[in-house]
């Protein structure tokens, strides 16, 4: 007589999985204050079976400029065959602290309209966390598993750009979720440089001797028209070569009496292409440069200024062919969709992880307006991503959906 199979302990409904990312959503965790989150996500594991020792948290945060509470946290499970690693990142921009999930119809909104939703990325860390809570229950095969929450993806990817590598398992296929459609592979990003611009003049007094000073802000301002002007500022077309720059802060000033001698401004540059991201940032510099130049004193005194830059993330583009794109290719078909291969002019921890050696492919999990007031998620979505996160990780042996 045949030996009767043990049936494999039951997943996490659609009902739980929604349940859960309300629960994510609802807890504050801007960039650098990612703790409580990796509390709840710590906790939910260890209720499904994930044992401790499986469960690590690097030191990204200490090599971060932010700071922050807490590293990356990283998971990692035993299985057969080449690993596979699912990432999210686990902060929210600042306007959805204080968000009250609730839901309203088809889609997840707050409740609060002052605030956004943190879909982005709570539905990525619900999406993630429900994958392993389902693989830790259940006895079905699958292949060796790193699941990866990053921190302060959303200030400039710090998580990922200092990941400890070392603790990853050197996965062979990597799957990124975040914003979006959960039937959108993107498989490359735009690379980014960003920089501070100090901008310093001569004070002087605005109404009895406005001659003897050079104002910071009159600086700034040549600079940036001459940017505009000659196209190197906002969209940036050159031929055949495209980017995009911009300067979105400005500080400086105390008093319309006084002429500004210190003007402080943020600036970032993006392209595609790493030769003519350097050729944008070069032409901001000159920019500044000449307006430098241009403003003096009657005594002929001018101002200086400072920069100080660093390259966010690498551009990068994945071939078609490769391992991580074929295989979301083949779950998004396989719960009945047809991939949309999708390349992004805004920064992905997609890009750290491939600069450092792991190729990844990024897919959405249904969330709409993210980082504003609007923001939704569209649950439908949200449970066809859960759906293809699950298959990514149970790998040939998928088992179907729990309803």
């Amino acid at each position: 007589m045949a030996k009767k199979q043990t049936p494999p302990a039951a997943r996490l409904s659609d009902p739980q999985a929604i349940d859960l990312v309300t629960q994510l959503m609802a807890i504050p965790g801007r960039s650098g204050e990612e703790g409580l989150v990796a509390q709840f996500i710590r906790l939910k594991l260890r209720e499904a079976g994930v044992p401790d020792d499986a469960v690590r948290q690097d030191t990204a945060n200490k090599r971060s400029p932010l700071g922050g509470d807490i590293g990356n946290l990283i998971v990692k499970l035993p299985g057969v065959g080449p690993r596979r690693m699912l990432s999210a990142h686990l902060d929210t921009v600042p306007i959805c602290v204080g968000c009250k999930p609730r839901r309203k119809g088809p889609v997840i909104v707050s409740a609060d309209p002052k605030t956004g939703l943190g879909g982005d990325n709570r539905a990525g860390c619900a999406v993630l966390l429900a994958a392993a809570m389902d693989i830790a229950r259940s006895p079905l095969p699958h292949p060796p598993l790193t699941f990866l929450w990053t921190v302060q993806e959303e200030a400039g990817l710090h998580g990922a750009r200092n990941l400890s590598t070392g603790l990853l398992g050197r996965p062979r296929l990597a799957f990124n979720f975040d914003g979006g459609s959960p039937a959108k592979l993107t498989i490359g990003a735009t690379g980014g440089y960003r920089m501070t611009i100090e901008v310093t003049g001569l004070a002087s007094h605005a109404g009895n001797a406005p001659q003897q000073g050079v104002s910071a802000i009159a600086i700034a301002s040549l600079a940036i028209a001459d940017l505009t002007r000659k196209g190197w500022h906002g969209l940036v077309k050159k031929g055949r070569k495209q980017g995009a720059s911009n300067v979105g802060v400005i500080h400086g000033g105390e008093a319309t009496n006084v002429v500004t001698d210190r003007v402080t401004l943020r600036a970032e540059a993006r392209s595609h292409d790493a030769a003519f991201l350097e050729r944008i940032v070069a032409e901001i510099k000159q920019a500044f440069d000449h307006a430098v130049a241009e403003v003096r004193s009657e005594s002929g005194q001018t101002g200086n200024v400072e920069f100080r830059g660093q390259l966010d993330y690498a551009a990068f583009r994945l071939p078609a062919n490769d391992p991580s794109v074929a295989a979301a290719g083949g779950a998004i078909r396989a719960v009945g969709r047809e991939p949309e291969i999708a390349v992004t002019n805004g920064g992905l921890d997609a890009n750290w992880l491939t600069a450092r050696g792991v190729p990844t492919v990024t897919l959405g999990c249904g969330q709409r307006s993210i980082h504003t007031v609007s923001e939704q998620l569209d649950i439908a979505e949200f449970l066809l991503a859960r759906a293809i996160a699950f298959r990514l990780a149970q790998g040939e042996s998928a088992a179907p959906q729990a309803g």
